[in-house]
């Protein structure tokens, strides 16, 4: 029997890989040796970095969207996208592509829309509570739409949408499995004070770290709170300027936190961004969470995916405007508030699903008929 051949294509930023290269992990898990899966991203984008430094073929398309601003690069895309439809139609052709699934980024609106016209069946998953323009033009002939909420009815066909969550690599703990008393040393934190972790992403996050800057000499003095602050990556020089001399007992600072396990372990409140996978990755710890949604974003989706938690008791949130003087009363009156706090963990971890990878492969290989013959792969 052949092998099953599956392209996966998305990217741009690390909540449209990372779903991805979950589904990949996951089909390798269930077929082994009776997949080979191909990537296709955008060049010039993270993917084309990151998908083969984890041991992925991936092969670029030259596509480019649109600039919000009037800018002369908007007259190169035209070309680009002709460009890409073409390489597209080579690739999925020349690899004999089974299955053509997307996760959003620029190259997937090519490969699947080539795809569709090649009569080569089609999946998406939609990371967000929001779908993007592509996403909801490309499912009105996709086979399945994988959502991460409800309600996503009023963008795809009902009769295509399955519930699956967002897929995640590697296994989330809950946060009663982790050991606190490794985590707080790992940190350099004490027992007997609450922990907020600040976590802006990998590049990090202006507000958050402006908010930081505006309260640090206040939490040191009261210590009250403790902090982790992950001030990212682009921010790093800038925020270890900011502290050069200053007391800052109880706050552990640093550009990424290798060991997320342990800082979820140590938290007490989580303040975070709202992107997708950042938001589905909080549903499995189930910690109480105060989402800063980022407003440079499409269509605000960062703020629909928060209030989709707010609406049931899971979180709370604050504007972007309102976070540099609103975020730190907000967690004291959190923490001041115990049953709220555990409501709003029993309320999020409800929303929570661990097996969200192999959900999505189950649905690949429904589409593809093939799920009674997986165990002869």
């Amino acid at each position: 029997m052949k092998r099953l051949k599956v392209i996966l294509s998305g990217g741009g930023t690390g909540g449209h890989i990372y779903p991805a290269v979950a589904v990949a992990e996951a089909l390798q898990r269930r077929l082994g040796d009776g997949v080979e899966i191909l990537f296709v991203g955008a060049e010039g984008k993270m993917e084309m970095e990151k998908i083969p430094a984890l041991g992925y073929r991936i092969e670029g398309l030259p596509v480019a969207g649109l600039q919000r601003r009037l800018t002369l690069r908007n007259l190169s895309v035209p070309g680009k996208v002709i460009r890409s439809v073409w390489r597209a139609r080579h690739l999925l052709r020349h690899f004999q592509a089974d299955i053509a699934v997307g996760f959003g980024g620029y190259a997937s609106a090519p490969v699947l829309w080539c795809a569709q016209k090649m009569g080569i069946p089609t999946l998406i998953q939609e990371q967000n509570s929001y779908a993007g323009l592509t996403n909801k033009l490309l499912g009105r002939k996709v086979k399945r739409v994988c959502v991460a909420y409800e309600g996503m009815e009023r963008f795809f066909p009902s009769s295509k949408i399955v519930l699956t969550g967002n897929p995640l690599r590697g296994r989330f703990a809950t946060a009663d499995a982790g050991s606190r008393e490794e985590a707080l040393r790992y940190f350099g934190l004490r027992a007997d004070r609450p922990v907020v972790l600040v976590v802006g992403g990998s590049l990090g996050t202006r507000t958050l770290n402006e908010m930081m800057k505006a309260h640090l000499d206040e939490i040191v003095q009261s210590g009250d709170l403790q902090v982790i602050w992950q001030n990212g990556k682009f921010y790093d020089r800038e925020m270890s300027a900011f502290v050069q001399g200053r007391p800052t007992q109880g706050v552990w600072r640093g550009a990424f936190i290798d060991r997320m396990d342990l800082a979820y372990a140590a938290a007490d409140v989580v303040v975070a961004r709202a992107g997708a996978c950042t938001v589905s990755e909080l549903c499995l710890i189930g910690k109480p969470t105060l989402f800063v949604p980022s407003p440079n974003v499409a269509e605000d989706h960062q703020t629909k995916n928060a209030m989709a938690l707010v609406r049931k008791g899971a979180a709370q949130m604050i504007a972007d405007r309102d976070a540099v003087e609103g975020v730190f009363p907000a967690v004291r009156a959190m923490l001041a508030d115990p049953e709220a706090m555990a409501q709003m963990r029993q309320q999020i971890l409800a929303l929570g699903i661990a097996d969200s990878a192999d959900r999505v492969v189950e649905q690949i290989l429904q589409v593809l008929n093939v799920k009674a013959q997986c165990a002869i792969y």
